[in-house]
């Protein structure tokens, strides 16, 4: 007897809970659109009040916005139902755009106001640019890394290293020193400043 008992309840239940989705019962969501205008309260003439201005004014809607607003409602028309999401479509076309336009660079600081350049796209096309481009400045190149990104530069009679580490499609560019600390800032927004305004258009 006591488990029918438990069987019966477990069944309500599970009717009850299916019934919420499954059966689209009305859950009163789109209760709101019956909802009506009231007036500003209104005082008696002689009633001496502070003035006041309504923090949430209703705005006034044109007629034929809310007459071609979108209907948020389930198929049966008593409940609120967003859209499902349209599937993402990607051709090979866009994809092949994202991966291989190289963007403008960026000069920015981390966190430690050292100055950066930052170039979104393919590593090897952006390190492509700040070489030609170093190249193209008064400093002397002295060495290029055969593997990795990395260049040794001479800087104002000090040898520095211009290297280039990339995480995903985002590139960066710093000014080390040889022992692989960062250079004084200063040297280095002069470098990095110079490789920005002479970038290839």
């Amino acid at each position: 007897m006591m488990q029918l008992r438990l069987g019966v309840v477990l069944v309500i239940s599970a009717l009850s809970l299916a019934g919420c989705g499954r059966f689209a019962l009305n859950n009163h969501s789109l209760d709101y659109k019956k909802a009506k205008a009231l007036e500003p309260l209104k005082f008696p003439d002689n009633a001496t009040v502070r003035p006041f201005t309504p923090l949430y004014p209703a705005p006034s809607v044109d007629p034929l916005a809310i007459e071609h607003a979108p209907s948020f409602e389930n198929k049966s028309g008593n409940r609120y139902a967003l859209p499902r999401p349209e599937a993402l479509q990607t051709t090979a076309s866009s994809t092949e755009n994202t991966t291989t336009t190289l963007g403008r660079p960026q000069l920015v600081m981390d966190g430690n106001k050292n100055p950066l350049l930052k170039v979104e796209g393919p590593t090897a096309a952006a390190w492509q640019y700040t070489f030609a481009t170093l190249n193209s400045l008064n400093y002397k190149v002295i060495s290029q890394a055969d593997h990795g990104y990395e260049a040794t530069i001479t800087v104002n009679d000090q040898n520095y290293l211009l290297k280039l580490s990339a995480v995903g499609s985002s590139n960066t560019v710093a000014l080390f020193k040889l022992d692989t600390t960062f250079a004084d800032p200063a040297v280095a927004t002069e470098v990095l400043s110079q490789i920005y305004q002479n970038w290839p258009a």
